[in-house]
């Protein structure tokens, strides 16, 4: 049975993980991101987590198939470059794929985290048999990303969909993304958080630990509500997908207030096969981008060329990649 390494990076904390093809974890370990300490010290970083990975996996690098890494976007599957300014600040421009496949000397794939998220969802979690699955992730920021028949869809340009930045008002905070009142700027755990504070609570955790007996709480989270609710009907309209999964760190904690949100408003729809689509919050929680991340390094190898029809993967050594 083949193995790869999978590495899911946020903005907030690294996971790393030794996984088998069928989706076992062997071991794992997660460590803070600390962007604000520079690129190169979160690679010696990951690299250093990554051999005492390999030593209480009994699994030696050489053994492995691959290195897939999901990364918090916007990010250059080609190139392996992230182009992230926003949640990695000083890590634009930084090449993670020549970092880490030169450590290791291994074929090194960059995927974005809500991509590889949702490809292990799609593999081993809540997305099993759904033909086409779309799912988005709360944390840090909101990420998104769909399925399509087990192969990851990219836009334009081999392009990743920024469904985070689904416009669901036309007020609200000012994004990074050039617009106000995207998903992100609404129900992100900062912005929840921003919220929580105005109102006198000292976090996102206190609010949703005191929403239902207090006014100000139940407040403090309408926006939150409303955007996931917005997004959802805009996902369910545009890609009618089998099934949309929620995932990530806030997910993790709050499941219902997410599908609950989703579910409504998905019964509201009146021009669509609703009894079609469901939703689940991520079964793999927050192992899903390194679950993911690691099996499509697994395909990729094993296959011998991407499973997307975009790009190949850029890698260390030309002898890596496909031959044309």
């Amino acid at each position: 049975m083949k193995h790869a390494l999978g590495i899911d990076i946020g903005g907030t904390k690294i996971a790393l993980g030794v996984v088998a093809e069928n989706g076992t974890l062997l071991a794992s370990t997660t460590l803070p991101t600390d962007s604000r300490l520079g690129f190169k010290s979160a690679v010696q970083r990951m690299c250093h987590a990554a051999r005492k990975l390999f030593q209480s996996s009994d699994t030696a690098a050489t053994q492995l198939a691959g290195i897939g890494v999901g990364c918090t976007g916007p990010v250059n599957p080609l190139t392996g470059v992230v182009d992230n300014p926003h949640t990695l600040p000083g890590w634009d421009g930084c090449n993670l794929i020549e970092a880490l496949s030169a450590e290791f000397n291994l074929p090194t794939w960059l995927e974005n985290d809500a991509d590889v998220a949702a490809y292990g969802e799609y593999h081993f979690g809540a997305g099993e048999k759904a033909d086409r699955l779309v799912m988005l992730t709360f944390g840090t920021g909101v990420g998104g990303a769909a399925v399509l028949k087990g192969e990851i869809y990219r836009g334009a340009g081999g392009g990743h969909p920024e469904l985070g930045h689904l416009p669901v008002t036309n007020d609200g905070p000012l994004c990074y993304c050039g617009r106000k009142g995207c998903v992100e700027s609404l129900a992100s755990g900062p912005a929840i958080a921003r919220v929580a504070s105005e109102l006198g609570f000292a976090s996102a955790d206190a609010v949703f630990a005191a929403k239902g007996d207090n006014a100000s709480a139940s407040k403090a989270l309408i926006q939150a509500r409303d955007a996931v609710a917005t997004a959802t009907w805009s996902i369910l309209h545009s890609f009618l997908p089998d099934r949309i999964v929620f995932g990530g760190g806030l997910v993790d904690a709050y499941p219902i207030f997410f599908v609950e949100a989703a579910r409504a408003t998905i019964a509201r729809a009146r021009l669509l096969d609703t009894t079609a689509v469901t939703v689940a919050p991520a079964r793999l929680g927050n192992l899903a981008g390194l679950v993911g991340a690691a099996r499509w390094a697994i395909d990729q190898q094993v296959l011998g060329y991407p499973r997307s029809e975009v790009h190949p993967p850029a890698t260390r050594s030309q002898a890596m990649l496909p031959k044309l």
